[in-house]
């Protein structure tokens, strides 16, 4: 059988993405890929990937998981969460572990991914990446338009999900140290495209109020809740393109950020647009965050995103070995006899 990690439960949504596909918005295809590139990167470095390698972005509740191959190597980077290993399918406890590290698991093993928490979305690369052919250039899920991915959909029990390699290589594990991935107090946007469709009054009461993250966000726009915007030309404008970060506003008066899996055109005015070096830290923003905005000039979003890109390309030099007993996680689950309650990951950390 060939080797694959298989979904015993999927969670809320759980895909496979990369950093997207890029290059075919104008046949109206959207880019799609991970809401939160940084943590992506970030788990395929630890893991010894390529840093675009397709991995899974677990969103609010992960899923749970069994090896089916020789052993794996995995790394969870984003949001903390309670990711439990257990030895077998039988088993009812396992052991408690970090994110921000990498682990060997066997054959038979099950990985647990509970509720997430202090952000939206969760990156668990696996080295080697899946065995899974791209679609134009991208294993990204884009899930309206169902291509991509596994099957072109979220994750649902009973998928096999194949890997390209059976056997992980030799080598010590990892973690990362110093990696940010706080929020900033507010999100940095260049104004317009459509400031004229919106009175100064309205435009400054946009960058002065806070908003809130809304139940009804998802991976094509974060929904704002607060005081509605009012429109001085109407809501309806000939449909042009839409960038990542675009924050359009609609009828309702209230606005729309659009992320990775947004349409390519649109036909609301929109107010501002949020600057590429602040957007991963915005979708790792979980329901019901407060969130605030400031305009910038267009040289500090360049200078932002240089900055962005430089942090993703030095990654590296924040992984360190991972110092513990010299006993993988799980050798150590087949060795011991667990019953009932939880090891504290801790326990066999130096």
């Amino acid at each position: 059988m060939n080797p694959a990690l298989r979904v015993i439960s999927p969670g809320l949504l759980t895909t496979i993405q990369d950093l997207g596909r890029s290059g075919y918005q104008h046949l109206g295809i959207s880019v799609s890929g991970a809401l939160d590139p940084v943590s992506l990167c970030a788990a395929n470095a630890l893991v010894g990937n390529a840093p675009g390698a397709g991995a899974l972005e677990v969103a609010y509740m992960g899923p749970t998981l069994a090896v089916e191959a020789d052993d794996v190597r995995l790394a969870f980077v984003g949001a903390k969460a309670s990711i439990e290993i257990l030895p077998d399918e039988t088993a009812s406890a396992g052991t408690l572990i970090g994110t921000m590290e990498s682990i060997l698991l066997r054959r038979g093993n099950i990985v647990r991914i509970g509720s997430l928490y202090d952000a939206t979305t969760l990156c668990m690369a696996v080295e080697g990446g899946f065995d899974i052919a791209p679609v134009l250039g991208s294993v990204s899920t884009y899930l309206r338009g169902v291509i991509g991915g596994w099957q072109g959909r979220a994750l649902a029990a009973g998928d096999r999900l194949p890997l390209a390699l059976n056997t992980a290589t030799e080598r010590d594990e990892f973690r990362l140290i110093g990696l940010d991935l706080g929020a900033p107090a507010r999100f940095r946007v260049i104004a317009g495209p459509q400031c004229d469709y919106f009175s100064e009054q309205t435009i400054a009461r946009f960058f002065e109020n806070e908003y809130t993250v809304g139940a009804d966000s998802d991976r094509m726009g974060m929904r704002l809740e607060g005081l509605p915007l009012d429109h001085l030309r109407g809501f309806n404008i000939t449909s042009d393109a839409i960038a990542p970060g675009s924050i359009q506003v609609p009828g309702n008066g209230k606005p729309i950020v659009l992320l990775a899996d947004r349409q390519t055109t649109g036909g609301y005015p929109k107010i501002a647009t949020v600057i590429s070096a602040d957007m991963p830290a915005l979708g790792r923003l979980p329901i019901g965050t407060t969130v605030a905005f400031e305009p910038v000039t267009i040289d500090v979003a360049v200078a932002a995103r240089r900055k962005l890109l430089a942090e993703i390309d030095n990654i590296g030099d924040k992984i360190v070995p991972l110092i513990h007993t010299g006993v993988d996680v799980g050798t150590r689950l087949s060795d011991s006899n667990l019953i009932s309650g939880i090891v504290d990951g801790q326990g066999w950390e130096a």
